[in-house]
């Protein structure tokens, strides 16, 4: 199966899955707001596309397929503010449409498990204008929509290596504070797994196994790389910065049975020890 995707937003999971589809013989459009990453999106094999309403809307009159990565600001979803116009006359004729959300639509739940039927009641700004653009996506007529709620990120450079190498990185301690997690590279085949298998309607949460305590994550990175695991800073006394102390306003365990029951999805990396593991074979060659 091959066809043509519209990337808005074309960020770091977005250029994962084009990893995927390129060699399957598909074609990209990417956004970028940037005539520089536009340069760097065609060295990609990528067709860039400036963050303009024609041009978008001019490559959207093109694809098959559409994949909404970037996030709502103060204004509300940039996309649909954007191209909302051509995107509703659109919607009925693309075969597959996915929405890169987050888990933070559940809020906080105490540590406890959560899954797609949660009630979504977030408790963050960030949270709450996740759920709002979710549902301005789902109001779309004819839209073949997909859900994508994405725990944290994390994969080739975007991990704890350079921080615990360079000495900088702590472990927070908040007693019962856990997180889950996802290796960029198994978002990437989630999203290839749900194209080759489109469920319009469908929401999937997008995590590992294994949600864990960020501290015994730079603790594992420590000790791959053979050094002491950072010190410790209790949570009341680390000097965070407001968004960094958003993150731990909430604590949840995310289940993904959906996305192995209906999509057939077998992680490449489990747990973070997997994906770090990984991570560090691929820095050192």
């Amino acid at each position: 199966m091959t066809g043509t995707l519209l990337s808005l937003g074309h960020g770091y999971s977005a250029q994962a899955l084009t990893r995927l589809l390129l060699p399957q013989g598909w074609h990209v459009f990417g956004t970028t707001r940037s005539l520089d990453k536009a340069e760097a999106l065609a060295d990609q094999n990528v067709t860039p596309v400036l963050w303009d309403a024609d041009l978008v809307s001019e490559a959207l009159a093109r694809s098959t397929h559409l994949l909404i990565s970037a996030g709502p600001d103060d204004g509300g979803d940039p996309s649909l503010a954007l191209a909302g116009e051509a995107i509703r006359a659109r919607a009925g004729a693309l075969d597959w449409a996915g929405y890169l959300s987050t888990t933070g639509v559940y809020g906080d739940h105490d540590g406890g498990w959560v899954d797609e039927n949660t009630a979504l009641t977030p408790s963050t700004r960030r949270g709450r204008a996740r759920v709002a653009a979710e549902a301005e996506w789902r109001a779309i007529p004819g839209l073949p929509l997909h859900i994508f709620r994405l725990a944290g990120i994390y994969g080739p450079g975007r991990g704890p290596f350079a921080k615990v190498k360079a000495g900088t990185a702590r472990r927070i301690i908040k007693p019962g504070q856990v997180f889950s997690r996802i290796h960029v590279d198994d978002i990437a085949q989630v999203l290839a797994a749900s194209i080759a298998r489109p469920d319009p309607g469908a929401v999937y949460n997008l995590c590992d196994d294994d949600p864990a305590p960020p501290q015994d994550v730079l603790a594992f990175a420590a000790e791959l790389l053979g050094v002491d695991p950072p010190p410790e800073v209790p949570f009341d006394k680390a000097d965070l910065t407001p968004m960094a102390r958003s993150f731990y306003a909430e604590s949840k365990r995310v289940r993904n049975d959906r996305i192995k029951d209906e999509l057939g999805v077998r992680l490449i990396h489990p747990d973070y020890r997997s994906g770090l593991r990984a991570m560090l074979a691929d820095e050192t060659g």
